[in-house]
């Protein structure tokens, strides 16, 4: 058996969905992205317009000079079932499935360490090595293209024909000249749109290509500061990512539902979160639930933010005390900003005497400001 399907079995038997390799010129894609950036498509995340992430972008090589070859690896998580409309409007909040088990950029560094340990007993001598998940100026989706794991669909997903999209990507650059599997060639989206129709805040692009300021899953965990107004109905009540343009993709509706890797498995009680629990955590509650979670990245304030909007969302007069509350008690400005917004979309006489009240009271200025508007429009 050759090496390279020693490392491919390597990663398959300890539950990869796929496994490809490619050589280090240039990704397809780069000037895509290059002109993606230049028009100010990706929101607030500066790190990917430096000088340094276009360079080794289009220079993958230079991410590890001696490297000559990148093993790209595909984990499965689960797949989520569509919501129903009920299910949108109700008291539970929703997850992005990558997120419901332990973070993945843990997961590949010791998946990607183990096999460095295994690659050294079967040549006898450590080669260089270097491996990265989301982590660093890599355009992984070109390059596991090029690795033959999939097409990139219309909703910007790598996308494979039998296993849907569903998985996570990781790759590791070697100083071993292996052979490249074949790119795969060909595109199954076809004229199909559903995933553009179903998007909530309308932000897929028809190049392949998103308006990341739009997205739900940059909202809720790039974006660090307010969620601009006319968005947040749109996010009904997901508080952190979205998968709905996944959920609808048909490769996903027929072939998907693999096993999710064993570390990707649902947490208790992280799929779908009460709302009104969720927002009365505080930071050593948040950070015992979610330590070594994905959802970690946008911070407590940044997680509660968005559990505001969804409670106020939920349409449901449950959501009421629970807001009420983080209006009073939460330290940070930016949960109680949106919990006034929230409490905002319940119009009754109770509400418009808290928060004239809280008026009184509310020390930042963002959040007066967001008082008096909702207070503006109730009147």
């Amino acid at each position: 058996m050759s090496l390279e399907s020693q490392i491919k079995q390597f990663f398959l038997e300890r539950g990869a969905s796929g496994v490809g390799i490619t050589h280090l010129e240039s990704p397809p894609h780069y000037l895509q992205y290059v002109q993606w950036v230049e028009a100010g498509l990706h929101g607030s995340m500066s790190y990917l317009e430096t000088e340094r992430a276009r360079a080794l972008r289009e220079n993958p090589r230079d991410i590890l000079p001696s490297a000559r070859s990148v093993v790209l690896v595909a984990l499965p998580i689960a797949q989520p079932k569509p919501a129903s409309d009920s299910e949108k409007s109700s008291m539970k909040g929703r997850i992005a499935s990558y997120a419901w088990g332990e973070d993945y950029h843990l997961v590949f560094p010791r998946l990607f360490q183990d096999f460095m340990e295994w690659l050294t007993q079967k040549l006898g001598s450590t080669p260089q090595a270097k491996w990265y998940t989301d982590t660093g100026p890599v355009l992984e989706r070109d390059l596991a293209s090029r690795a033959g794991l999939g097409w990139i669909g219309k909703n910007t997903c790598l996308n494979h024909p039998r296993k849907g999209s569903f998985f996570l990507l990781g790759e590791i650059f070697l100083e071993l000249d292996l052979e490249a599997d074949p790119p795969f060639s060909t595109d199954h989206c076809g004229t199909c749109t559903r995933c553009i129709d179903a998007c909530p805040t309308q932000c897929i692009r028809p190049d392949r290509t998103l308006d990341a300021s739009r997205c739900i899953s940059y909202l809720t965990i790039e974006n660090k500061g307010s969620i601009p107004v006319e968005l947040r109905e749109k996010m009904g009540n997901w508080i952190f990512g979205c998968d709905v343009c996944q959920q609808v993709c048909p490769w996903n509706v027929r072939f998907g539902n693999a096993e999710p890797y064993p570390a990707f498995y649902p947490r208790e009680g992280v799929p779908e979160p009460d709302l009104a629990e969720e927002m009365l955590l505080d930071p050593i509650g948040f950070n015992r639930k979610f330590k070594n979670s994905p959802i970690q990245r946008p911070r407590r304030r940044g997680y509660l933010r968005n559990v505001a909007i969804a409670l106020g969302n939920a349409q449901d007069e449950r959501a009421i005390p629970a807001l009420m509350t983080g209006i009073t008690e939460d330290p940070e400005p930016l949960v109680r900003q949106h919990a006034v917004w929230a409490l905002g979309q319940y119009s009754s006489q109770r509400v418009r005497e808290f928060l004239s009240q809280r008026l009184k009271e509310e020390g930042d200025a963002v959040v007066r400001e967001e008082i008096e508007q909702v207070l503006s429009l109730d009147g």
